[in-house]
Formats: C-alpha cells, structure tokens, sequence
C-alpha cells in the first residue's frame, strides 16, 4: 500500500468517524480529502456520494436503534428533497459565488452552535409547509454540493427548536442516505469514473462510521454533540469556500 493510499484511507476514516457521530455521513469531508490528494474532480463527486450511502446507513440505523428516530419529523423534509436531490445532482452549474455564500453560512451556523452548546431549547414540531419547502431547498443543494444535505438540516432543526441534537442527528442520517442515493443517481454517468480502490475506501469509512455512529447515538452527550457538530460545519464551510 503506498504512502498516499494511506493517508487517503486515513483521512476519510476520521471524517466518517467524526461527521457519523453528529448524524451526517462526511460527503464534503471526504471531498476535502481527495481534493487534498489531487483525484480526479470527476471522480471526486461520485465517489464522496458512494462513501456517503455507506455511512449514512450506518449511522441511521445506530441512531434508530438507539431510539432516536421521528418518522413523524423526518417525512415532511424529504418528500421534496429526494427528487430535488436528484435534479442536483444531474446538473453542472458554475457555483463558485454559491459556494462561498454556502461557506459564509455554515461557519456563522458553527459559531452560533459553540455560543449555545450549553443552552437548552424548548422544542416545538415545525410547521409541516416550511419543512417541506426547506426540505426542498436543502435536496437542491445537496445534489448541487455532492453532499448528504445533513450540514443545512440539522442545524436548523437545532436553532428553530424543531428537534433537540440527538434528534435531529438521527432524522439527518436518514435524509442524507434517501439523498445521497437520489444524488449518486442523477450523477450515473460519472460514476464510471469510480478510483480502482474505492474498496479500501468503503472499508475504512465503513470502520471510522461505525465507531462515530456508536459514540454519537449512545454515549456522547447532547452538548458535545453540538460542539463536534459546530467543527463539522466548519471545516464544512472552510472547504466550500476554498476548494
């Protein structure tokens, strides 16, 4: 195994590990990472999608498992985000400008979660017409980013009180999978395009999902996962705007 291989496999199992314990499965973590070792950009999209269908079912089952799950909460967001998602990800817009307001608002997003990680809030059910028109939203973008979408849901859920963290981690792991495979759908044609090691790849992230998935849904506690939440949306938000 070369030096560069390892290190590859070494950085998206931290990134799975890491986003996997905040409900989300590292999409642009892992583009960060093979941005970082110089793969192709037409491998890069497909490829961070196929890593995210793995985690992301990891995750949703780890977190629904451990009971924290809400049907109830999670259809209204995804009715319209899965297509949408799949409209997404069969376009190729010039998204620069997009990107970088994307990035301002994540990493404004992970400040205010580090100000308010100890806070409580008084959760409400959110409005069924809002979920489903930001639900839409969110599906457009994640098909547009080659992300999961769970970076733009589940700090809403947390600053609107829709959901408590734990929560709204486990509605994000779902919505991230139905998305991400609606996204690797509308990207079919460059999945030809697949890097010969992406085994090595599903493994690792495989390994680094399911240990951040255990400690996320059953051992961490609400305010750190808003903590490890707010680094996530960061290197986020770092990576929309300077790659």
């Amino acid at each position: 195994m070369s030096p560069e291989l390892l290190i590859l496999l070494l950085g998206v199992f931290v990134v799975a590990a890491l986003y996997s314990s905040v409900g989300h499965a590292g999409a642009s973590g892992y583009i960060a990472v093979m941005s970082l070792m110089s793969l192709s950009p037409m491998m890069i999209k497909p490829t961070a999608l196929s890593l995210n269908i793995l985690v992301a079912s990891i995750t949703t089952w780890q977190f629904y498992r451990a009971g924290h799950f809400s049907w109830k909460l999670f259809w209204p967001f995804a009715i319209l985000a899965v297509p949408l998602a799949f409209v997404g990800g069969h376009m190729a817009l010039p998204v620069h400008v997009f990107k970088i307001l994307l990035g301002l608002v994540l990493i404004f997003s992970a400040t205010r979660l580090l100000m308010s990680a100890k806070q409580t809030i008084a959760v409400k059910d959110a409005p069924r017409s809002q979920a489903i028109l930001a639900g839409g939203g969110i599906g457009l973008l994640s098909g547009l980013t080659g992300t999961g979408g769970g970076i733009f849901l589940t700090p809403l859920l947390i600053f609107m009180g829709w959901a408590e963290a734990k929560r709204a981690a486990a509605v994000s792991a779902l919505f991230v999978l139905m998305n991400s495979i609606s996204g690797l759908a509308g990207n079919i044609a460059a999945t030809k395009s697949l890097p010969p090691y992406i085994i090595s790849m599903l493994i690792a992230v495989a390994l680094g999902g399911t240990l951040g998935a255990y400690m996320g849904s059953q051992r961490i506690e609400s305010s750190v996962i808003k903590k490890l939440l707010a680094v996530v949306l960061l290197i986020a938000g770092l990576k929309l705007i300077f790659t």
